[in-house]
This record gives C-alpha cells, structure tokens and sequence, in this order.
C-alpha cells in the first residue's frame, strides 16, 4: 500500500468514528499521524479529501455487493449511510454542481455501480435488456431510500418502502424472464 492508500485509509477510519463535522485538515492529519501538508499534497485540499473518502467508501460499498444476499447487503449499505451518508450527499451535491475536486467521484457515483447492479438484475430474472433501467431505478430509489433515513430515522418506513420497491420489480416480470 502506497503512502497515499495509507493517508486514505487513514481518513476513511477517521470519518467512521468521529464523523464529518468540521473537522480542519489539521485535525484529521493528526489523528491519522501525519501532516496537514502531506494531505495538501496526495489531494489538493479538504474537499478533495472528502471526495476521495467517499469513493473509497463506495468502492468498498460495491465490493461488499459480491456474492451476498440483498438482505445482508441492505444492512451494511444503510449501517454505511447512517456514518457516511451526509457527507456522500453533499459531496454528491458538489459533483452536480461540477467542482472541482469532485471530478473523480462524479463519474464513480452512478457509472461505477451500473455494471454490478445490472448483474444482479439479470441474476434476479430481469431480462437483460432490461436491466440496465432496473439497475438505475435501484440505485435511484435505494439512494433516496437512504436520504430518507438520514433525515427521518424511520428505519421500519424506509426498509417497508423497499420492500415495496422489490414486488414492483418482481411485478415487472411476474411470468419469468423474458415476458
């Protein structure tokens, strides 16, 4: 692992336990032993740093995707949102707006999750020519599903909402595959 891979790893452990919040440059080089300048270098400033935390944080969230049920999936995804969530939606909110140290995670946020949720789907018995919309309908409202989380904490309402998000796609293919 390069020095840059340790000073993420470093900050992504760091924003799991205290948060986000206003944490300076300096705080976080701190806590994760080294210096704000050295943070400065390997990504360019505060925003950088979070915009790199949260792909990382995604990149593990599609990597956790591998070879689990949906159930367990949903659990760590929303256990995830509940640490990361604020700042994945504001950053995501940055990369709309195009800044700058954004521009890495923009394409991450939706192209990166495509390919292993339009496997799920086909997987699921979603036609493959219609997985691909089943895919970014899933990251749509599962992200919204977790926006409303974050706000309300009704975790019974959201996970009752995606229940109900999975039987409309079952009702899309009741007859198989391919009908």
């Amino acid at each position: 692992m390069n020095a840059r891979d340790k000073l993420l790893a470093g900050a992504v452990d760091y924003f799991a336990a205290h948060g986000v919040g206003d944490a300076s440059l300096r705080t976080i080089a701190t806590a994760i032993g080294t210096s704000h300048r050295m943070l400065i270098y390997h990504f360019g400033s505060r925003e950088g740093l979070l915009s790199e935390v949260v792909r990382e944080v995604e990149a593990r969230q599609r990597e956790a995707l591998a070879g689990v049920g949906w159930d367990v999936y949903w659990d760590r995804l929303v256990d995830q949102a509940l640490v990361y969530g604020p700042l994945f939606f504001e950053l995501s909110a940055h990369a709309m707006q195009g800044r700058p140290h954004t521009e890495g995670l923009r394409a991450d946020l939706v192209d990166g999750w495509l390919p292993p949720l339009v496997e799920l789907c086909v997987a699921a018995g979603v036609p493959p020519d219609r997985a691909p919309a089943y895919a970014r309908l899933s990251l749509a409202a599962t992200r919204g599903l977790l926006f409303d989380l974050i706000l309300s904490g009704d975790r019974t309402g959201v996970d009752a909402a995606l229940a109900v998000l999975g039987s409309l796609f079952e009702e899309g293919f009741p007859h198989g595959p391919g009908t």
